[in-house]
């Protein structure tokens, strides 16, 4: 990409984030990585992100295997605010499960989780990054700003339906809280990071983190590393996943992964295929006020008159406009 394209695609970039709140021209999906970003889809927005996957899981000292198909749907709508979205996650999953004594197929619901997301504050809200369209230079050096991360809060519910993939007694309910932050390090790396509590009131509590690194290489590519770190009672692990996603349309995004942790009590493996869909006919812009240094100068000068020099103002007003209508 010559430097005339990635200028052009900035300004394109600073134009959609800056008039726009949180809508942007291109899709914004939390696939094919597990964290949420912190901006919402946008108001009356639909969002489906889907995909399947397989897993490879064996556990040296309980001696069994997992080895199965899944398919996870994830539906994000925008209500009432620009900043509020609703998110709904369900995961199904077919596999067999062999064990020394024990050899079955099994299938049922690994996930349903409903619950919602707010952002709290954002530190490009009411803020215009002047772009200097004769220098990509410029526009690419750091920016102290950029550190500062968009700042989002979820809560929601995990519904355990079946035996299947839940833990003995496990409850009904597990609620989850979650802070999420995102920082637009440059125009082409993202970094957001989920700090998690999952299932607080049971003895299957378990809480961690998930950071992911997102670049951009042109207009439809992107690449992502990512780390989830999760610890409790009764399951703790890392795992890291790497993976791509390739957008076809302004709306649509096709992408792949794969993750694995470094132990063997569980050792895990699993890679997976998806898509994301937008539908955004019903957005309606909301438009975001961007200081105008030229504006706030003007209103200085207002404040600054007196009664006499609006008198005289208006009197010019009047004058100026009477000799156009003559002329």
């Amino acid at each position: 990409m010559n430097n005339l394209k990635k200028t052009l695609l900035l300004l394109i970039i600073g134009y959609s984030a800056d008039c726009f709140s949180q809508f942007t021209d291109v899709i914004n999906s939390n696939r094919p990585g597990e964290s949420m970003t912190a901006y919402s889809v946008g108001k009356s927005v639909f969002q489906l992100e889907a995909g399947t996957y397989y897993i490879d899981e064996q556990h040296s000292l309980l001696k069994n295997q997992i080895k199965g198909l899944g398919l996870t749907m994830d539906f994000r709508f925008g209500y009432f605010l620009e900043e509020l979205e609703f998110i709904l996650n369900t995961g199904f999953q077919g596999d067999q499960y062999t064990a020394p004594l024990t050899d079955e197929i099994r299938t049922g619901i690994k996930e349903l989780t409903f619950g919602a997301k707010y952002l709290i504050w954002d530190p490009f809200k009411n803020y215009e990054e002047k772009l200097d369209i004769h220098s990509w230079k410029a526009n690419n050096k750091f920016k102290w700003r950029r550190l500062l991360p968009a700042v989002s809060g979820y809560a929601g519910v995990n519904f355990n339906i079946g035996d299947t993939y839940n833990y003995p007694n496990e409850p009904v309910f597990g609620p989850r809280i979650m802070i999420i932050t995102q920082q637009q390090l440059n125009p082409y790396v993202v970094l957001v990071t989920n700090i998690f509590y999952y299932d607080f009131i049971s003895a299957y509590k378990n809480y961690g983190f998930i950071a992911t690194l997102t670049y951009g290489i042109n207009e439809r590519w992107s690449c992502f590393l990512e780390d989830k770190g999760i610890q409790g009672d009764y399951y703790s692990d890392n795992i890291f996943t790497c993976g791509a996603a390739y957008l076809i349309k302004q709306n649509i995004q096709i992408d792949a992964s794969i993750s694995r942790n470094f132990k063997d009590t569980p050792e895990i493996v699993y890679g997976g295929i998806g898509f994301s869909w937008r539908f955004d006919k019903n957005y309606k812009p909301v438009k975001i006020e961007v200081k105008d240094e030229e504006k706030e100068k003007e209103k200085e000068k207002e404040k600054g008159k007196t009664k006499g020099d609006k008198k005289r103002d208006k009197q010019k007003e009047e004058t100026k406009k009477r000799l156009e209508e003559e002329f």
